[in-house]
């Protein structure tokens, strides 16, 4: 990571632009009593996003209640938003797919709303 203006390191973020999309980390929890994303924690990759689904992590129905739940959180298509990388870690990065100048202010949008 290089330094930013005044010898200070850039803030982390959960995700990272790529062509054409965003790739954001989010930490699952599966079998929850609610359906969320509640808030950024800390992981040993960085900060990821907080999600917790009702779906049992059995034959890939948490990871795809996951990428319904993104999808309606951020107001898109469900087919923009799929499993990267994570299949059977907590520990989740998904594809989310547009210009990644506009998710990119979508997603600093919804940790606002977190702050709250």
């Amino acid at each position: 990571m290089t330094d930013g203006p005044g010898g200070r390191r850039p803030a982390e973020r959960a995700w990272r632009h790529e062509a054409a999309c965003v790739i954001a980390r989010f930490r699952l929890t599966p079998k929850s009593t609610k359906e969320a994303v509640d808030g950024l924690v800390e992981t040993p990759d960085g900060p990821a996003f907080q999600a917790r689904v009702r779906a049992i992590p059995e034959d890939g129905a948490a990871n795809r209640a996951l990428e319904e739940l993104v999808a309606r959180w951020l107001g898109l298509a469900k087919h923009s938003v799929s499993l990267a990388k994570g299949g059977k870690s907590r520990l989740k990065s998904l594809r989310i797919s547009g210009d990644p100048g506009a998710l990119d202010g979508l997603l600093q949008d919804r940790i606002s709303q977190f702050r709250k």
